[in-house]
């Protein structure tokens, strides 16, 4: 393992392959923190976080997807406390829910994706938290797709769903349950799912816009502006600092604690970050491809041909390795075997095939960064 008088681990390919491409026009800016280990850190920013507004270590960029798994810790802390079982059918708890074939879902088949009701409802549809999980409930299973039978990638409407649960089982809102339970407790102040208006406008020009990068010049998302960073999107707006949000992952990799706050008990982490769905064919991505509970396991045993899974973790991560990717713009992620939690969050969205082999090439550097390459997978 490196150490921190080591030159080496101030990353200097990782660093060179982000900023190459940024010149490249990929993205405007980004930002970096990676842990190795108790002792060694890296906190890194570059570019902008806005059009003439420097990125700073302190910027609140969106996740995206990459904040799903802290919705899926938030259901894990209600399963160890004996609030739910994960083999519960979800109209136990959302009676509403039982309608156009739904009935049977488990709530371990909205963890991994096995549910069939992806279409429920959209991310980005500025509307009240209540009109969504009735619109969801209302909604009819996929033809055909009998749960647990059939895999595929729930982007939105089974995200909704588990934080209806915690809010029906615990009695906060989901937005106040992630802040009280999981943001705070782990010194993460500047994390959200739904940001209060007050407080949004309160952080100014620390709020990062994410740019899309598809085209020749770089145009705003909409997903920063107040009327939607301001709504709880439980599978893709959550928001914060990358060197905050390291701190999630290293709370995993810690047995579900940190700094003397327990999070999770240690046997609710290994079965939540263990493959729980595996070797089934995922409709959403086309391949095969293994879950945990709420996390993207390793697949990268499934890239045959070499390509066809994205959103991993790189040529040499172990394949005990665990977390989430964001769409075309963020990975978050630990490594047990090799001690390693890593968040990188670029500002920019170029597409899908772009975005894969920028992020293919960051995290290649990375574990050659810090001496950590094994035989490639």
């Amino acid at each position: 393992m490196l150490s921190m008088s080591d030159p080496n681990f101030e990353l200097p390919l990782t660093k060179n392959t982000i900023e190459t491409a940024m010149a490249e026009g990929l993205h405007i800016g980004a930002q970096l923190h990676v842990s190795l280990g108790s002792l060694n850190a890296i906190d890194w920013s570059t570019g902008f976080s806005r059009p003439g507004v420097p990125m700073t270590r302190d910027t609140l960029m969106i996740w995206l997807s990459s904040g799903k798994p802290v919705t899926a810790v938030c259901v894990g802390q209600l399963w160890e406390r004996g609030k739910l079982q994960l083999t519960d059918r979800v109209s136990q708890y959302i009676p509403e829910f039982a309608q156009g074939g739904k009935e049977a879902i488990t709530i371990r088949q909205l963890l991994v994706h096995t549910g069939g009701f992806r279409a429920g409802a959209s991310n980005w549809m500025r509307e009240d938290w209540n009109i969504t999980i009735a619109r969801i409930c209302k909604g009819a299973i996929e033809p055909g797709w009998v749960p647990g039978k059939k895999a595929g990638y729930h982007v939105a409407a089974s995200w909704f769903i588990l934080g209806e649960l915690v809010r029906r089982i615990d009695g906060r809102p989901f937005e106040q349950y992630v802040r009280e339970e999981i943001f705070l407790p782990l010194n993460m102040p500047d994390c959200w799912i739904g940001i209060p208006i007050e407080q949004y406008r309160g952080y100014g020009d620390r709020i990062g816009i994410m740019q899309n990068t598809e085209g020749a010049n770089p145009k705003p998302h909409t997903w920063d502006a107040l009327e939607t960073a301001t709504l709880c999107k439980p599978g893709a707006n959550a928001r914060g600092p990358a060197h905050q949000f390291v701190r999630f992952y290293q709370m995993l990799l810690n047995g579900g604690e940190l700094d003397g706050t327990r999070i999770l008990n240690s046997p609710t982490v290994d079965a939540m970050t263990a493959r729980q769905r595996i070797g089934m064919f995922d409709h959403t991505f086309k391949h095969k491809m293994d879950w945990g509970y709420g996390f993207v396991v390793n697949n990268a045993m499934y890239d045959d041909p070499p390509g066809i899974v994205r959103y991993g973790y790189g040529p040499y991560a172990s394949l005990r390795s665990f977390g989430h990717s964001g769409h075309q713009s963020s990975v978050a992620f630990a490594d047990p075997e090799n001690n390693l939690a890593a968040v990188i969050i670029f500002n920019g969205t170029p597409g899908e095939l772009v975005h894969d082999r920028r992020i293919r090439a960051t995290l290649k550097a990375l574990y050659e960064d810090l001496d950590l390459v094994g035989q490639p997978l």
